[in-house]
C-alpha cells in the first residue's frame, strides 16, 4: 500500500515539474532562436546560442529604464509594507480580545476574496483626482492592495510570541512603542523576510494595477514593457520572449534562494 501511495506521489512530483519547467524551456529555447528557426521544430535547440534578441529586446524596450522603474516601485512597496503592516497586525494581534479589533482584523481579512476587477474602475479615478497615477502612487496602491494577506500571516506569527516578554520590558519603564520597535519587530524577522518576498515578487510581476495607473510610458515598469513586441496582427516572439527572460530572472533568483523562508513563514503564520 505505501508502495502505491509513493508511486503516486512521484507521479505526481513528475507532473507538476513539468508543468512547472516546459514554459520555462519554452522561453529560454525562443529567447535564443532566429525568426527563420521558428518555422522548423518549436522545441528543438538553437542551431547558435546568440545574445543578439536580448541586445535587440534592451533597446526596444529601453529595458535599463523599465528596470529601474520596477526597481524603485518594488523597494518603496517592501519597505512601506514591512512598516506598517507589522504595526497593525501587532495592534490587532494584542487586542483581539475587543470587538473591535477582531471586526477589523475580519475586516482587512475579507480584501482578500474581493476580484481585483470589481475595484478597479474606482482606483482610476480616485488615483488620478489625486495626482497618484505614477510609480509613488502605484508603490502605495501596492502597499495597500497587500494588506489583507499580510495581517493575516503576522497576527497568526505575533500570537506564538509571549506576551510575558512585552510585560517584562513595560515594568522597566518601556513604552508600548518601544516594546515593539525593540522586542517585538527584531523578534519577527522570519516573517518580515517571508512578508518581503512575496511582496517583492507581487510588485515586481503585477500587471494589471500598473497597467490601469500609469499612464506616461516613460514610467512603464517591465511588465508592461512587453507590449513593445505585439503588433496589430503579429508578434516578434524571439525578442518577446528575450525580454521576459531578462524580466523573470531577477524574480527567479531571488526565489530559488528564499523559497525556505517562504514557505517556512507562512505555514508559522497561519497555523500558529
Amino acid at each position: 500500500m505505501m508502495g502505491k501511495k509513493s508511486w503516486k506521489v512521484t507521479s505526481l512530483l513528475i507532473l507538476g515539474s513539468i508543468f512547472i519547467f516546459f514554459p520555462l524551456y519554452l522561453t529560454i529555447v525562443i529567447a535564443f532562436k532566429t525568426p527563420q528557426e521558428m518555422s522548423g521544430n518549436l522545441l528543438a535547440l538553437p542551431e547558435s546560442w546568440s545574445l543578439s534578441n536580448f541586445f535587440t529586446a534592451i533597446e526596444v524596450t529601453n529595458f535599463f529604464r523599465a528596470f529601474t522603474n520596477s526597481a524603485v516601485v518594488t523597494i518603496i512597496t517592501v519597505v512601506l509594507v514591512l512598516l506598517t503592516h507589522s504595526l497593525v497586525a501587532y495592534a490587532i494581534a494584542r487586542n483581539m480580545h475587543k470587538k473591535f479589533y477582531k471586526f477589523l482584523y475580519l475586516y482587512f481579512i475579507s480584501a482578500m476574496f474581493i476580484p481585483f476587477p470589481i475595484i478597479m474602475l474606482p482606483i482610476v479615478k480616485q488615483t488620478s483626482m489625486l495626482g497618484m497615477d505614477n510609480l509613488i502612487g502605484l508603490a502605495f496602491l501596492n502597499v495597500v492592495m497587500q494588506l489583507a494577506f499580510n495581517v493575516f500571516v503576522y497576527v497568526g506569527f505575533l500570537k506564538s510570541i509571549p506576551v510575558q516578554l512585552e510585560e517584562a520590558a513595560h515594568i522597566d519603564g518601556a513604552t508600548t512603542w518601544q516594546v515593539f520597535w525593540k522586542i517585538i519587530f527584531p523578534i519577527m524577522k522570519p516573517m518580515h523576510a517571508t512578508v518581503a518576498i512575496l511582496t517583492a515578487l507581487f510588485a515586481w510581476n503585477d500587471f494589471m494595477l500598473p497597467l490601469v495607473i500609469l499612464g506616461d510610458t516613460s514610467q512603464y515598469t517591465l511588465p508592461l514593457v512587453q507590449y513593445a513586441f505585439q503588433g496589430q496582427f503579429s508578434t516578434n516572439y524571439n525578442l518577446a520572449f528575450a525580454s521576459y527572460l531578462m524580466a523573470m530572472l531577477p524574480m527567479i533568483i531571488v526565489y530559488i534562494f528564499a523559497q525556505k523562508w517562504i514557505i517556512g513563514g507562512v505555514m508559522r503564520g497561519s497555523l500558529k
